[in-house]
């Protein structure tokens, strides 16, 4: 069951993968509301570092690049992409006027990566820790900055909450970095910190992302004079965006969404 007290609708899976999460990773969810753990060994960081150099620029953001996909578990438990829907943030969890309030339209990530038997036993494992059964949307991303002078990895947003339930940030790679530091938070302010994680490849953190706030430092280039690139992938799903859900809907009239009140 979710690890939280809300009912799902949909009937979860059993997922072979028991083992995939270090152990200590549900106790510190349910206890601290984030979890920071190793799956290197997991997945192939290299192969998947093979996709980074086709990523697209993102259209909205200077300086980053971004693919993104929705995902669920159908029927029999596998992995299988949605179709298309655009990332849909409301201004009451995105406070970057250039994302804020609007649509935004990503390229997919390459079917290549999807297929892979790692990718697919990860995303089965991340649902099985959070509780996400079938037919419920899963959205993936690759996301990257790269430069040659000091950048705000989140362009804007400040410390945030995704507007979902369920959040969890993999490194997959840091070169030539200085700063990037991942920070937790108990309040948007950020008053009142949590936990803060400067994250090396295959790395990742696990946020509820209706409990806690996040935020991550300047990245800036290591050596001076020489470019630097670091690229994560997010993954998210059971969303109190009432924005995203609308568009959730309206593109995947099956889906299983969180029921709110937006």
């Amino acid at each position: 069951m979710a690890l939280d007290n809300l009912a799902v609708t949909a009937k979860p899976i059993f997922d072979v993968n028991r083992g995939y999460w270090n152990s200590g990773v549900r106790d510190d969810i349910q206890q601290q509301h984030w979890s920071r753990t190793h799956i290197g060994d997991r997945i192939d960081i290299a192969a998947w570092r093979a996709f980074l150099p086709r990523v697209p620029r993102d259209p909205y953001v200077n300086a980053r690049w971004k693919r993104m996909s929705w995902l669920h578990l159908n029927d029999t438990g596998h992995v299988e992409p949605l179709g298309t829907c655009p990332m849909a943030q409301g201004g009451r969890f995105n406070d970057a006027q250039s994302m804020a309030d609007k649509l935004r339209w990503y390229s997919p990530l390459e079917s290549t990566l999807v297929e892979r038997s790692d990718f697919k036993a990860f995303v089965r494992a991340w649902a099985h820790l959070w509780g996400i059964g079938t037919r419920e949307p899963i959205l993936v991303q690759i996301s990257g900055i790269r430069g040659w002078a000091a950048q705000d990895p989140l362009q804007g947003q400040g410390i945030h909450a995704d507007g979902c339930k369920y959040l969890s940030i993999l490194v997959l790679n840091r070169e030539n970095i200085s700063g990037g530091t991942n920070h937790v938070y108990r309040d948007k302010q950020g008053t009142q910190p949590l936990a803060a994680c400067e994250m090396s490849p295959g790395e990742i953190l696990h946020l509820r992302d209706d409990k806690v706030f996040h935020g991550a430092d300047t990245l800036s280039p290591a050596t001076p004079g020489v470019p630097f690139e670091r690229f994560i992938v997010i993954i998210n799903s059971c969303f109190t965006d009432g924005f995203q859900n609308r568009m959730l809907r309206r593109h995947f009239p099956q889906a299983i969404l969180n029921p709110i009140f937006d």
